[in-house]
C-alpha cells in the first residue's frame, strides 16, 4: 500500500521554518490524502485508516490555523 506509506511519511515530517506557500501545499497535500485513504476506507473499513485519516486531519488543521495567523486583539 503506497499510499499508506505516503501518509505515514507526511505525518512524520517536520513542519517547522516553513514559508506560507510551503503550508499552502502542506495542506493541500494533506487533503488529497485523507480522501484518498477516505475511497480505500470506503471498500475495506479498516480501522488502521481511520486512525490515520484522524491523524492527518488534525495536522491539517493545525498547519491552516498557522496560515490564518492570530486574530487582531480586541480593545
Amino acid at each position: 500500500m503506497d499510499l499508506l506509506e505516503e501518509a505515514i511519511a507526511f505525518e512524520n515530517a517536520k513542519m517547522s521554518n516553513m514559508s506560507t506557500s510551503d503550508r499552502v501545499v502542506a495542506s493541500r497535500e494533506a487533503k488529497r490524502l485523507v480522501l484518498a485513504l477516505n475511497e480505500i476506507y470506503k471498500e475495506t473499513k479498516d480501522p488502521v485508516l481511520m486512525d490515520m485519516m484522524k491523524r492527518l486531519t488534525e495536522k491539517k488543521r493545525k498547519i491552516e490555523k498557522r496560515l490564518k495567523g492570530r486574530p487582531p486583539e480586541a480593545e
